[in-house]
């Protein structure tokens, strides 16, 4: 059984952990101390973004834990207000300069809005220099993504995109593949919607292998290659939550959680005139 260092390889050859640590909705305030905890506990992939509003604590607790940097995997994503291509190049600058890093290992465009074309051709230049060893996507819907991928000349190495035992993407997961896009999980626990801690199936498969539900869904994802960047403010949370390398959920528990699958978003939709307009009148300073 494989540790909790495991990684997948992305399309450019670099490695990224398989189980890494999201910092959506952590406050700036707190972010700093929740990534320390994160990274005490055995994490090296942080998840971040311009819009969370925390790269500078994020980038406070990675200088101070005294970490090597090439023990590290560092992701933020870019904003759609932030889109085009000189404008996305001064972004990548800034986050780079609030992270305090020389490098960023993967560099998202966050939202498939605004003038994401032009931003692409910048993280291209981007990647070329070095300065970000993998660039990708993420909220990205199967035609988008195939048609960037048709016009331009790099691959995203990913694609972050919901993906939890209510909305499990598994189509979308092999049309990445056969693209070479990594599919990446946010919000693995689905923010607990539909009960999803205390649901009857996922809590006998964890109590058949001594796990807890989030245990069970981390693991479930991990066995479709699926990487997870699971969020706690609470450390004995984040020690679980990598806790997940020593069992493995049978092919009839798959077949289980399988069933669960509702093929819709419990969040939103991106096709959404209306879900549209709101995220693009969302301001990041």
């Amino acid at each position: 059984m494989a540790d909790q260092n495991r990684t997948i390889t992305l399309n450019n050859g670099v490695t990224m952990p398989i189980l890494g640590f999201g910092v959506f909705q952590v406050a700036d305030d707190q972010a700093e101390q929740v990534v320390t905890d994160a990274l005490a506990a055995g994490y090296r992939a942080i998840d971040t973004a311009a819009s969370y509003g925390n790269e500078e604590a994020v980038g406070r607790a990675i200088a101070k834990s005294g970490i090597p940097r090439e023990e590290l995997f560092i992701t933020t994503k870019m904003w759609i207000q932030h889109t085009g291509e000189d404008t996305a190049r001064r972004e990548f600058d800034k986050s780079l300069q609030r992270l305090g890093l020389d490098y960023l290992d993967l560099y998202l465009i966050h939202q498939p809005l605004g003038d994401y074309y032009s931003s692409w051709h910048a993280m291209q230049k981007i990647y070329g220099e070095g300065l970000a060893k993998a660039i990708g996507v993420s909220n990205f819907y199967p035609d988008r993504l195939v048609d960037l991928i048709t016009h331009n000349d790099i691959v995203p190495a990913v694609n972050q995109i919901e993906t939890h035992p209510f909305f499990h993407r598994a189509d979308y997961q092999q049309l990445m593949s056969e693209h070479g896009v990594q599919i990446e999980s946010w919000g693995p626990f689905a923010e607990g919607k539909n009960d999803l801690f205390t649901n009857p199936v996922l809590a006998e498969i964890g109590r058949a292998h001594g796990k807890s539900v989030a245990q069970v869904v981390l693991r479930w994802l991990l066995q479709r290659d699926v990487v997870a960047i699971p969020k706690s403010v609470r450390p004995e949370r984040m020690a679980e939550n990598l806790d997940v390398f020593d069992f493995e959920i049978t092919e009839d528990e798959m077949i289980r959680i399988g069933a669960l699958d509702t093929g819709a978003s419990l969040f939103f939709d991106h096709r959404d005139p209306a879900m549209v307009t709101w995220l693009g009148g969302r301001r990041v300073d």
